[in-house]
């Protein structure tokens, strides 16, 4: 598995480094046949230190966690704990369609974009109705089934996973209701 291991604005020493990969390889190890690659990135938020982990399957699916703690040791531990929680509890569905998928995910290019807030402009009349595109980015679209989609929605821990159905041709939404449920939107 290859490790990316940075910090924001604050040094990573080798004996971190070093902590991460065997225990977030050992965690991994033990719930993922195949992991390919992780994305560890530390840094400090007021006083707090920040980890945030991301661990890409061989099936194509993504798994996130993040933790705050006082100490830098104490931030990776509760993301690594948050991680293995997260891989546990989905072991046997990963392991389902591991062996249906023979190959990895398709993914497709699309674009992504963050539009302005109209907070500040919520007493004055807008000159036109086209928003402000503040970032434009690159983004993949998965080509998952419904089931693959919630999981990886799950795992992600997003609100919201736009993917392409891979049982028919046309773009598909899953997301978490305010009552706890899943939606699915199949246009």
């Amino acid at each position: 598995m290859r490790y990316q291991i940075s910090g924001k604005q604050i040094d990573i020493g080798e004996a971190l480094q070093t902590h991460v990969q065997t225990e977030l390889g050992e965690v991994v190890g033990k719930y993922a046949q195949r992991p390919t690659d992780a994305n560890v990135v530390f840094s400090r938020s007021a006083h707090e230190y920040v980890c945030e982990t991301t661990v890409h399957l061989s099936t194509g699916l993504t798994a996130q966690a993040k933790a705050h703690a006082t100490e830098i040791y104490a931030a990776f531990e509760g993301c690594c704990d948050k991680m293995e929680t997260q891989l546990r509890r989905y072991k046997r569905r990963l392991k389902d369609h591991h062996k249906d998928r023979a190959e990895p995910v398709e993914l497709f290019g699309a674009s992504s974009y963050i539009l302005a807030s109209d907070e500040s402009e919520a007493a004055v009349e807008p000159d036109s109705l086209q928003p402000m595109i503040v970032a434009e980015m690159e983004t993949k679209i998965p080509s998952l089934s419904v089931g693959e989609a919630v999981m990886q929605m799950e795992l992600a821990g997003a609100p919201v996973l736009v993917f392409r159905n891979e049982n028919k041709d046309g773009l598909n939404v899953v997301y978490r209701r305010e009552d706890g449920n899943i939606g699915w939107i199949d246009p």
